[in-house]
This record gives C-alpha cells, structure tokens and sequence, in this order.
C-alpha cells in the first residue's frame, strides 16, 4: 500500500473520493424539483411545489443519494410557458382568423410528470397540440366580433379550464391563458371581406341618398304649393297692393343691382311705359 503514500497515490484517493461525494451529494436549487430515480423507479421527490410556499422556506439544499443507483432529474419549480403564434382558426362567421396566444403552466406534479412523458421541454410539446385544439374548439363555436367584446375574457377562461383538464394526467397546472393579438389573413379572404363590407355600405348611402331626394322633392312641392296658396290669398284681399309689392321687389332687382362681377346695365325706356308706372304715380 506504499503507492497509496505517493504523490500520485494521493491524487488519485482525492479523485476517487470526489467522484464519490459527487455521486452521493447532491445540490437542490430553490428554482427546481428533484424526482429521484432509484434503478430507473420512481423512489422519491423533494422541493416539491407546494401552494403558497415562501421562497427560503422550502426543501432546497443538499441531498443525498446512493452512487451508480440513483438518478436525480430536475424540473423547473417556476412558470412556463407555450405559445401558440399565428394560429389558424375558423369563427362561426365563416372568418379566417390568426390567432397568437399564450399559455403558462407550473408543474405541481413533478412525479408523475416524469414517469408520464420525462421532462418538462417533453410537457411543452405535449401541452401545444392540446393548447391549440382547446383554442380551436371554444373559438370555434363563436362570431369573430367576440374577441373585441368583454366576453373576450370568458372565452380565455373557458380556454384554460378545457386545457386544465388535459394536462393534468401530466400534473401539470394551467396558471393562466391569452389572446394577444387577433388579425384577418392576407390574401384574397380578406380583400373579398373588404369587398363585401364596402359594397354593402355603398349600397345602403345609394338607398338613403334616394329617400333623402325622394323627401326633398315632397318638401319642396308642398312649400310651393303653400306659397302658390299664400300668393293667392294676399292677391285675392287687397290686388292693388299686391301688384305694387310685386312691382318693388322687380324695381329692386333690376336698378339695384349692383354686382360688380355682372358689371353695368344701362336700361332705356319711355316715361310712358307701363313698367315704370309706380314712378310716374299712375296705376
């Protein structure tokens, strides 16, 4: 055992007795789970997630395993999430939308998350067809204008408990779901909505354009009529003054016109004429 004693003999026992700490210690981090497999078993879990733990307080720090035996796999403690960008869904409208949303998610089960599908990047891509068919499903069955109503926020409810239920044979937890944003397609879908929209208000100015001229001619003929009638019965009480009211209001308009933009008008007629009879005093 004198090698043991030498220089080398030393730094391989370091070596070897690092490898063992390694193996059998091992370090909880207060941002992860640790399912501890034992020959590939399910044997334990620490720093589990639990409801309303303080961090500080939690089952993080060193421990222990049996070397060669044991596997730690580490899951993320903290939420994540999926996403689903640009997402093609079909409103009961008969409407093409693009839909990018959003879901967060917290594994509160890291066993059976681990003996299900293993890891937590093997949960995400679980839980994005599931994700999109929740989507597709409660979209599906409501009008486009639903997503700019406040029901908007019920349609996201009903999205994430119809998710909840999916994933949870993962245990995994839906924390919460959001539309960010909603778009029509490019392309031709959108110009034959726009063109429907546009000629359907075309129409309906061409229809109130008519019925506001078929309402001014009706206007316009009863106050003629009303006038024509006034006319008659000022003429009819007192005729004299009704022709000399007329005569004013023609003397007016013809010598005192002074429109600068229709110049000068030189009118010549005898003292005798019967238009100028109101000057000469005779009727």
């Amino acid at each position: 055992m004198t090698w043991l004693r030498s220089p080398i003999g030393i730094a391989a026992s370091v070596i070897i007795l690092l490898i063992v700490v390694m193996s059998t210690v091992a370090i909880v981090p207060e941002t992860k789970q640790a399912v501890i497999l034992r020959l590939e078993k399910p044997y334990r879990t620490v720093n589990a997630y639990r409801t309303g733990e303080q961090f500080g307080r939690t089952q993080a720090g060193p421990i222990f395993r049996l070397p060669f035996f044991d596997r730690v796999v580490w899951v993320d403690k903290r939420v994540l999430s999926v996403d689903l960008p640009n997402e093609p869904v079909l409103s009961t409208d008969q409407l093409r939308l693009q839909i990018d949303a959003y879901a967060r998610f917290r594994v509160t089960d890291p066993l059976k998350m681990v003996v299900t599908i293993g890891t937590e990047d093997r949960a995400r891509d679980q839980l994005q067809p599931l994700f999109r068919s929740a989507l597709r499903n409660e979209l599906g069955k409501r009008p486009s204008a639903i997503l700019l109503s406040p029901e908007r926020g019920q349609v996201m409810d009903n999205i994430q408990n119809s998710l909840q239920q999916l994933a949870a044979q993962y245990g995994v937890s839906i924390v919460d779901v959001r539309i960010k944003q909603t778009e029509l397609p490019s392309g031709s879908p959108l110009d034959s909505a726009l063109e429907r929209m546009r000629t359907a208000r075309n129409q309906e100015a061409k229809t109130i354009e008519a019925q506001g001229m078929k309402d001014a001619q009706i206007i316009r003929a009863n106050a003629d009529a009303q006038a024509a009638q006034i006319y008659a019965q000022a003429f009819n009480k007192d005729a004299d003054f009704y022709n000399f009211w007329r005569a004013m209001r023609s003397y007016r308009t013809t010598f005192l016109n002074n429109d600068p933009a229709k110049g000068e008008t030189s009118i010549i007629l005898s003292p005798q004429n019967s238009y100028l009879r109101e000057f000469m005093g005779q009727r």
